[in-house]
């Protein structure tokens, strides 16, 4: 929403003067005149905007996350199935929604909608809330005249969506932690108890072992150079980031996170899922198959998988079968393949890909559950490594200076 400065004149000719919030002056103008205000000037007004503002605003895109999406998502579906319009539907949400973005877009679809266009075309004005799928959905849910029932299914896929993600952070959750306490233990040590031994250590003629050499190396290193090192980490932040935004490096990392041992296997698996629910979603709406394959291509979050999947369309338009289409991505595994088959055969496509999808899950929901017991091993062997080398470091020296002493 924008803030407008206007000047106008009342019912009784009197010279009046505001701001108004709207998205654009035509909607000022609607609202002055349902006031009896005639306007003789609608401007933007000109503010003064602070650095983090403009850096916010610059870099920072507007979002609703995925909770919020669901919520919306079921209160629309109570809404309209109770025959509440959307307008007012719109307008009572809007009341009740904490984010300042949702509140924003309802107000903006308000207005679409009461200049006389449909609730699809006020969402797609904004990209960055409602992915093309989710529009789609909507448009399909309008022209069959079921929108409730498609805010229905986008809420359950929502509530899929969400309970993946808290599954994942719950078994990342220790991992994550042992990682942390590391880096903490590793900058302490570096910065506090290694240097306390140096100066034990130098008065010692002796050559000093390994594991001592080492670890002083990585003490003076991290101490005099730490304002490089933390250059060097962000550069490489950086580029990375930036190599990512590429569509070849996206295509190539999208391609790599699959391959990796332990978490390659999972997220091929949830991204599968997720294309399976969508897919079974767009077609269970009416969306043709050829139009929806593209929508949820651009849904499933891995570049690498999108390209296979917008492969399958134009095999599909060349007039291949889905089985055919999906046999050649390579994505599928023989039972998924014949599920599919199954679907085409009898015409009930959209009800065997749940059933896939609902596969994949139950694979997601046991991979995560075993997740944390396939990197504990990992991380007691690092953490081992790293207790191992600090012991030999420190006490190694000391036992030889205690048999020096010894000696005299």
């Amino acid at each position: 929403m924008t803030i407008f400065n206007y000047q106008g004149r009342n019912s009784q000719h009197q010279l009046v003067s505001g701001s108004v919030d709207a998205l654009s002056a035509n909607g000022v103008a609607e609202k002055l005149l349902a006031e009896h205000i005639t306007p003789t000037s609608i401007v933007v007004r000109k503010e003064t905007v602070s650095l983090f503002g403009f850096l916010q605003g610059r870099f920072i895109r507007p979002h609703v996350n995925t909770e919020e999406l669901e919520t919306f998502c079921r209160q629309m579906y109570t809404l309209t199935k109770a025959g509440v319009p959307i307008v007012a539907t719109l307008s009572k949400l809007a009341e009740t929604v904490q984010s300042k973005v949702m509140v924003d877009v309802l107000h903006g679809a308000v207005e679409t909608i009461s200049s006389g266009q449909p609730l699809s075309v006020a969402l797609k004005k904004y990209p960055t809330v409602f992915r093309p799928v989710f529009v789609s959905i909507v448009e399909a849910g309008e022209n069959s005249g079921q929108l409730e029932e498609s805010f229905l299914q986008l809420s359950d896929y929502l509530d899929l969506e969400l309970r993946t993600i808290k599954q994942i952070k719950s078994a990342t959750r220790y991992p994550m932690t042992v990682v942390i306490v590391l880096s903490i233990a590793f900058v302490v040590i570096n910065f506090m108890v290694i240097p306390s031994f140096v100066k034990l250590f130098t008065q010692f003629k002796a050559k000093l072992p390994l594991p001592t050499r080492f670890l002083m190396a990585m003490s003076n290193l991290t101490i005099h150079y730490w304002p490089l090192l933390l250059l060097g980490i962000a550069a490489i932040v950086i580029a990375i980031r930036f190599i990512l935004k590429t569509p070849a490096g996206k295509f190539s990392w999208d391609r790599w996170k699959l391959k990796i041992p332990i978490f390659g296997p999972l997220l091929n698996r949830i991204v599968l899922a997720r294309f399976a629910r969508t897919f079974a979603m767009i077609m269970r709406t009416g969306v043709p198959l050829i139009e929806g394959l593209p929508l949820v291509a651009n849904a499933v979050g891995n570049e690498y998988i999108r390209t296979r999947i917008l492969a399958m369309t134009i095999s599909l338009e060349a007039g291949e079968t889905l089985t055919r289409t999906a046999l050649a991505s390579n994505l599928f595994t023989p039972l998924v393949i014949q599920m599919i088959s199954v679907g085409e055969e009898t015409g009930a496509v959209d009800t065997l890909l749940r059933q896939v999808a609902e596969f994949y899950e139950r694979e997601v929901d046991y991979d995560l559950k075993r997740l944390g017991d396939l990197i504990e091993p990992i991380l007691l062997i690092f953490m081992a490594v790293f207790v191992l080398i600090l012991a030999l470091g420190v006490f190694l020296p000391m036992w030889d200076m205690a048999s020096f002493a010894k000696a005299k």
